[in-house]
């Protein structure tokens, strides 16, 4: 099936870069709409592409962290996680997967085993999606790793303070379901992990 053209589609016709740093673009546009009308500001920003791990060790355990997030000033339990890094140094590219980024994959191998000390040698890719498509243009990439083995410590940046925490499949569920894994890109990629293990119990 072919795209469709709804004609839908905004344009941006003038933007003002507020913040433009090797960190963040946060900019403030103004839109022509389908009618031919025009409205401002919408703020939108860049970040760059990021991955999210839902790894297992081999008793079946879940790998989590947990860490500060300043956006909502509390405590999270969540899925190891971590941008892409940039050839340019830079923490925002293009929109998409930007050619200037590492490989996903091998994002996602690194983030792992700097978080947690722990590796895989089976990957899945469960999907890649807008982080935030109202207002941003980066994206995630969602793994699933199994069977993972520790093989080293934490290999921390300077601004990461994390522990490491071995949960059960019920453990995080309860979690969820009491608003305590608040990652909704994570909650995501560990549905999507749910969906393929119970497609391979039933097959």
């Amino acid at each position: 099936m072919g795209e469709k053209n709804d004609n839908l589609a905004w344009e941006e016709i003038k933007t003002e870069h507020i913040v433009q740093d090797e960190w963040i673009d946060f900019r403030k546009s103004a839109f022509r709409f389908p009618d031919g009308s025009v409205f401002e500001p919408f703020y939108n920003y860049s970040r760059r592409n990021y991955v999210v791990i839902v790894a297992s060790d081999t008793e079946g355990r879940f790998i989590c962290v947990r860490q500060f997030r300043q956006g909502i000033r509390e405590v999270t339990t969540e899925f190891p996680a971590g941008g892409l890094e940039r050839k340019d140094g830079k923490e925002y590219g293009t929109a998409g997967k930007g050619s200037a980024s590492e490989d996903a994959l091998e994002a996602a191998k690194r983030e792992l085993m700097e978080e947690t000390g722990y590796e895989s040698d089976e990957w899945t890719h469960l999907l890649t999606v807008p982080s935030n498509a109202t207002i941003a243009d980066n994206y995630a990439f969602l793994y699933m790793a199994e069977n993972c083995h520790r093989v080293a410590g934490q290999s921390l940046d300077e601004t990461e303070f994390l522990n490491v925490e071995l949960l059960s499949e019920d453990e995080i569920e309860k979690l969820i379901s009491k608003g305590e894994f608040q990652q909704c890109v994570h909650i995501t990629a560990w549905l999507l992990s749910k969906r393929i293990n119970d497609d391979e119990k039933n097959n």
